[in-house]
């Protein structure tokens, strides 16, 4: 991180401003190593590898951290030589492309396949990841002039409040221990009229339909083993999985989809234009992610109606999308917190 980022940053505890406390190692510019230190509860945090630290670097997203670390640029735009995630991005956001002199809060960034995009409007962005995904990401686009990449809390954040135009929160809130908590914990980060988008994985409505999420009956188990285990045996299964339901995709004309849920196996071929050598990575690290998160807690769409309406949004679009179901608001402008 830079001097001048300390802007950006609060005490997740107190709310009090941020100092350099000590600087161990720096590089031009940037501290690799050091401390910041609370000017008002005088709590110290690390900064670790050049990311200010407000969380121990393993918790239990670290099956997260594990698998960005694993696959650090298999998602990003710039790898798959597609415009998959850029087209998600401006499609769930609804945001201009040129974001100048804006400012956008990314919560939960994993290897950064949103940074990447978010980076490219112009706009200043502070990327926060509660997992050491963080060291993907900052392999990626640490040395963007327009990045802070922090690792920190959704419900603690350790930035100011009233302050973000712009706030995006996709593949995240399911995956928390309190869905409802940390979506509310995010509005008073934004301006008075500042925009946010989230996702949420869809919970359906009919019964018959969880039934063939089978991931929920197998997950009690993976969820028990070690990330490095569980990989090992997600790379066996997609290994031997994988072309028996290309074949039967061929035979029946069921969708890739829909084997995916009864299979418990990611897989994108007819979805996406990929490679077969991408599309396998995409299959192996999505089987993982799913099999592998410490919560799984998806909503139905009246229950993501009900989030936005207590946190008081206004122009708010919800609908069905790309992950389950996608929800966009705007922080009333009347609305101010304590920074």
């Amino acid at each position: 991180m830079r001097k001048a980022h300390l802007e950006y940053l609060r005490c997740p505890h107190c709310r009090g401003r941020l100092g350099i406390h000590q600087v161990d190692e720096s590089v031009g510019d940037k501290i690799k190593e050091g401390t910041l230190l609370c000017t008002g509860c005088t709590e110290v945090y690390q900064i670790i590898r050049f990311i200010p630290r407000f969380v121990p670097i393993n918790n239990y997203a670290a099956s997260f951290g594990f698998e960005w670390n694993k696959h650090p640029r298999t998602l990003l735009d710039s790898y798959t030589g597609l415009k998959i995630t850029e087209e998600r991005f401006f499609n769930e956001t609804k945001w201009e492309r040129d974001l100048q002199n804006e400012t956008i809060l990314e919560i939960g960034s994993g290897a950064g396949r949103y940074t990447e995009i978010a980076l490219q409007t112009g706009a200043f962005i502070v990327s926060i990841d509660y997992s050491n995904a963080v060291e993907a990401n900052y392999a990626a686009h640490g040395d963007r002039e327009n990045l802070l990449i922090v690792q920190g809390d959704i419900y603690k954040l350790p930035v100011r409040r009233d302050f973000f135009d712009k706030l995006l929160c996709i593949g995240v809130l399911q995956h928390t221990p309190d869905v409802r908590g940390a979506f509310l914990s995010l509005p008073p980060f934004l301006k008075p009229g500042g925009r946010l988008t989230i996702d949420v994985y869809c919970k359906f409505n009919k019964w018959y339909k969880d039934l063939l999420m089978t991931k929920y009956y197998i997950r009690p188990v993976t969820t028990r083993l070690s990330p490095e285990a569980l990989y090992r045996l997600c790379e066996k299964y997609v290994n031997f999985l994988y072309p028996i339901t290309g074949l039967f995709h061929k035979l029946t004309g069921i969708s890739s989809r829909k084997l995916s849920l009864i299979f418990s196996m990611a897989d994108y071929r007819g979805v996406y234009d990929l490679s077969e050598k991408v599309l396998k990575e995409w299959a192996l690290l999505d089987t993982f992610d799913f099999l592998s998160a410490a919560y799984d807690n998806p909503l139905n769409i009246d229950e993501v109606r009900v989030l936005f309406k207590e946190a008081e949004l206004e122009d708010v679009e919800i609908n069905y999308g790309y992950n389950g179901i996608e929800g966009r608001g705007r922080r009333n402008a009347k609305q101010h917190s304590i920074a």
